[in-house]
Formats: structure tokens, sequence, C-alpha cells
């Protein structure tokens, strides 16, 4: 049975969110896992006994008194807080009575909690946010998502290398295709670190680099070749890109209500909406980390919670970490002295 640690006390709508996700989840998903509620239990067991007919054989409540806000400087509230939900959460997984680890709390903390906690494989320079951007054709992992702003070229092989075995892993792409996120598709564009990542990925091996693409090509495809898997940039790139696309439906729901309100009651129009929902995806996955550490938006639903609580499952099944761990050593071995 697998075991979720789940931040009881994260996101902006907590506990609500946390608890009505987790009843979800342990309704609807296959009964492969149990999820470790952690946070205040005079908090959420209220919450709680609003859903009578959720699973308590697969709910645990574990204690945690303290909480880290949004607005907390994530390095100082992961050291000041140890009995936080955050921190607590991850102290299970580290310690091997848990397999992962879901939030929807502050990212900046969940990210340096799970480096200094779990720490990172061999041969991973950092961590990394791989963010899924819905597609017409299925998920495109663009990484960073914002975890690091400021990146090497090797940084950037690395996200690279990170992306796909994600990708094979989790969306099942055999032979993932691989862009560098750049202005332009030329060799010579880009500031120093993107035309050197582009240097060093073109001789990178596992996987199918296909050079610069322009951000016009994440969410259609490129002219030439197709629909991409992963899309590497730096975080901030990354985030910005992340802001301006959720936007996008938000734009598209309040064009039809102004100019076509009829048409946002179709079945077909919901289901197309729903394409571009991003908590039909679940969380942004760490990566990097010795373990399973998945964060969500901070505004995250109900959907979005049982969503990303699939995918923490989904990436111990696949024994992701393990796989990361592998391919990095592999690649330090052959790497020349």
């Amino acid at each position: 049975m697998i075991r979720v640690a789940l931040d009881g006390m994260g996101s902006d709508h907590a506990p609500a969110a946390e608890v009505e996700g987790a009843a979800l989840a342990l309704t609807e998903l296959p009964a492969t896992f149990r999820v470790q509620l952690v946070g205040r239990p005079e908090v959420l067991e209220p919450e709680l006994a609003k859903h009578p007919d959720i699973d308590r054989a697969r709910l645990e409540v574990v204690a945690a008194p303290d909480v880290i806000e949004m607005d907390e400087r994530p390095l100082q509230a992961v050291r000041k807080k140890p009995n936080s939900s955050l921190v607590v959460g991850l102290a299970l997984q580290k310690a091997g009575k848990s397999d992962a680890y879901v939030s929807a709390g502050n990212t900046g903390a969940v990210l340096a909690a799970s480096t200094l906690m779990l720490g990172l494989h061999e041969g991973v320079k950092r961590a990394s946010v791989a963010t899924p951007f819905p597609t017409a054709d299925g998920a495109v992992l663009v990484i960073d998502g914002g975890a690091n702003v400021d990146c090497t070229a090797q940084e950037l092989v690395g996200f690279a290398r990170l992306g796909t075995v994600y990708m094979r892993d989790i969306l099942g792409r055999a032979e993932p295709v691989v862009g560098l996120l750049n202005v332009g598709e030329e060799d010579e564009k880009g500031n120093a670190a993107v035309r050197e990542a582009h240097g060093l990925l073109k001789l990178t091996s596992g996987f199918r680099y296909v050079g610069n693409i322009e951000g016009r090509d994440i969410l259609v495809g490129h002219t030439k070749y197709g629909q991409l898997d992963v899309v590497v940039c730096d975080g901030f790139v990354g985030n910005v890109v992340l802001k301006f696309y959720e936007s996008v439906a938000r734009l598209l729901v309040r064009l039809l209500k102004r100019d076509a309100p009829d048409v946002l009651a179709r079945g077909d129009v919901q289901k197309a909406f729903r394409t571009l929902d991003y908590s039909e995806y679940g969380g942004a996955p760490l990566l990097g980390v010795r373990g399973v550490s998945i964060i969500g938006h901070g505004s995250s639903g109900p959907t979005a919670i049982k969503n990303a609580i699939r995918v923490a499952v989904q990436s111990v099944e696949a024994d992701l970490s393990r796989h990361i761990g592998e391919e990095f050593a592999r690649r330090e071995a052959t790497a020349p002295a």
C-alpha cells in the first residue's frame, strides 16, 4: 500500500480543499494507496466530519501544530518551524514512513525542505519544478517552472534529462522530444547560458533534441518536428510562461460570456475547457530529489488535490525517483574525466 502524505494546511483553501480532495482520491482512484493527512487535528477533524463516507481505514491524521504561511521566507520558515505540516509531512518520507508528499503550500518552502530533507540524487545540480502544460494533444512538460530563476548551461541540460525520465515513466513517451525555449531557432540566438546549453544538448543522448524552439511551439507543436514532450528553460522564463498560460482559459471564458453565453452550456465546449484546466493534471513534480514531492498550485481546489495525489501514486508505482538516480549515475559514469 502506497502512503501519500498530504499537507492539510497548505493551500489558499485549506483545509477544505485538501480534505475534499483526499475524499475524492480515496473514492475515485484505484485502492493502491492511503492518505496521511498532516496538520492540526482540531481543524482537520471537523472538516473530515463533513465527509462521513470517507474511508477512514485508508486515512490517518498526523498531528502538526504549525503552519508555514504563503508570505514567509521559505528557508527561514522551514528552519524555524520544524513542527509545521510541511516539514512534518516530508519528515515521514525521510524516515521511511511515507512514500510520497503532496502540498499546495508555500512553493519555495516545499522546494527548500524537500532538497534539505530528502537530498538530491548524485549528479543532479538542482531540483526542478516540472510543470505539465495542457494541450489538445496531451501534456507538454515545461521545466523549470519557477524553482531556479538563474541557471547554468549544465543545469539546463540536467533539466532536460529530468524531464525525459518523467515523460517516459509517467506519460509513457518512449522517446521524448525535447526543445530549448529561446527567442529564435537559430544557433546564435539567446543569452550565453542558453547558447551553451544548445550546444551541449546537441551532444546529449537519451532523448530526441530538436533544437531551439519558440513560445508559440509549446501548445500547438513545432511546424517541422510536431508535438514536443519537454520544453527546457530557466525558472524565470518558465514561471512567466506558466502564469501567462493560466490566463488564457480565463480570457476565453470571459469573451464567450460576453459574446456567446449560450455556447458555454454545451457539453463539447465544457469538455474542451477541461482540457485546458490545470487541475486535471495534478501538481508539478519536484524532480531530482531522492523521493517523491508534488507541488500543487496555491489556489488548488479538490479536483487539483485529487489529481496531485494521483500523480504522487503514479510516481511511486513507476519508481520514478530510482530511475532518475540511475539516469544520472549512468551519465556520471560515462562522463569524460
